[in-house]
């Protein structure tokens, strides 16, 4: 049964995705493939781009409401906790963030679905990482807002990465 992503989600994972894991890129079918739904969303950043092309976003620190572990239970429990108490989203930014456009992916099964996504992103809480998954404010419409995990840039991964200015991938 596909659930709304407004509803209460236990026991399932929700990601946005931005690049290379949304419907008909490559890393799509292999890492989402299992997924219950997929929504039009977005986030507050800015994307930027490796040499590869491969697209890079940074959040501000503000919209972070927590940092991903290896404890994938722990990190659903919270993402299942805030879920009743969405930190509103806002669609203004004064302060120069884009509005970037994504997918906000529903997976089962998160010990089992989320660990290869974790390696693909080279996520490695405690140690040295490409990216962080972080739990951020997602917008899904203007009467619908949710929380979601994202991948978001290192400050190492950035050094060689370059603005894109737009507002989503590619």
């Amino acid at each position: 049964m596909i659930r709304h992503s407004c509803s209460d989600t236990p026991g399932l994972f929700r990601l946005f995705v931005y690049g290379t894991l949304k419907r008909g890129y490559w890393n799509h079918e292999a890492y989402c493939g299992s997924a219950v739904s997929i929504e039009e969303a977005a986030v507050r950043g800015r994307l930027y781009k490796l040499p590869s092309e491969i697209p890079v976003l940074v959040v501000p620190d503000y919209e972070i409401i927590a940092c991903g572990s290896a404890d994938i239970p722990d990190d659903m429990a919270l993402q299942h906790r805030l879920e009743a108490n969405t930190p509103r989203y806002s669609q203004c930014s004064p302060d120069g963030w884009q509005q970037i456009g994504g997918e906000l992916i529903t997976l089962p099964n998160p010990t089992i679905t989320v660990p290869p996504i974790d390696r693909l992103e080279g996520f490695h809480p405690g140690g040295a990482s490409l990216y962080r998954r972080v739990l951020v404010p997602v917008k899904l419409s203007d009467e619908c807002d949710t929380v979601a995990w994202c991948y978001v840039a290192s400050c190492g991964l950035l050094r060689d990465a370059k603005p894109t200015g737009r507002a989503s991938w590619p």
